[in-house]
């Protein structure tokens, strides 16, 4: 008996060996897709990332030389020769506001450029209402610069302490002294502020005549 039963064994063994290379013959170019579909992504992605790297040291190297110029003038048109696109743009926009003396006007334009862009994340156009407010100052009313900062002051936003700082400014500017004070003392207990606004809050209350902040 244990010779035919080894002879159905082997039979059984050549026809699963059949099936399984007519199978391979048959599928076998699916796994060399598949195969080459992975080494090909991968290599893709490789060339994009250099790509990437490649174009931010141009970018790079562009807004170096153009910070390298003599005078306020050719930095803003060397700054304004430098191609760019998406969050680049942003930083572009952000250095080109950095000299409000020479141009406000474009300055300003700038940063509206910036905070007007929902393409961008929150962090840029957060940073460019709060440079805004600044660098317009006592030109920009009170009402204006509170409708500016208020979406800015709410839990979540990049640079809610700074708003809240300059809300409270705001108040010390419109006569509302007590105001400022609770506001910045409230600022003083907020753990998101960092340990340096603490220190700048703490001192802009006592100069308001209110009680320094316990060490």
């Amino acid at each position: 008996m244990s010779n035919p039963d080894s002879f159905i064994d082997e039979v059984s063994d050549e026809l699963r060996r059949d099936r399984l290379f007519a199978a391979f013959r048959r599928y076998g170019w699916i796994g060399i897709v598949v195969v080459l579909m992975i080494v090909g992504g991968a290599a893709w992605n490789e060339w994009r990332k250099a790509q990437w790297r490649s174009a931010s040291e141009a970018f790079g190297d562009a807004i170096l030389s153009a910070l390298d110029q003599p005078d306020a003038a050719a930095r803003r048109a060397a700054l304004g020769a430098v191609p760019a696109a998406g969050p680049r743009t942003a930083v572009l926009n952000l250095l080109l506001a950095t000299d409000p003396a020479e141009d406000l006007a474009a300055t300003l334009a700038a940063l509206d450029a910036v905070a007007a862009d929902a393409a961008l994340p929150a962090s840029y156009r957060d940073l460019a209402v709060l440079r805004r407010v600044l660098v317009a100052g006592p030109d920009m009313p009170a009402a204006e610069q509170r409708a500016a900062l208020e979406p800015l002051a709410v839990a979540g936003r990049p640079y809610r302490p700074l708003a809240l700082e300059l809300l409270a400014l705001i108040q010390v500017g419109t006569g509302d002294r007590d105001g400022a004070i609770a506001a910045l003392q409230a600022l003083a207990q907020d753990q998101q502020a960092s340990a340096g606004q603490r220190q700048r809050v703490g001192q802009v209350i006592v100069a308001l005549g209110g009680a320094a902040l316990a060490p």
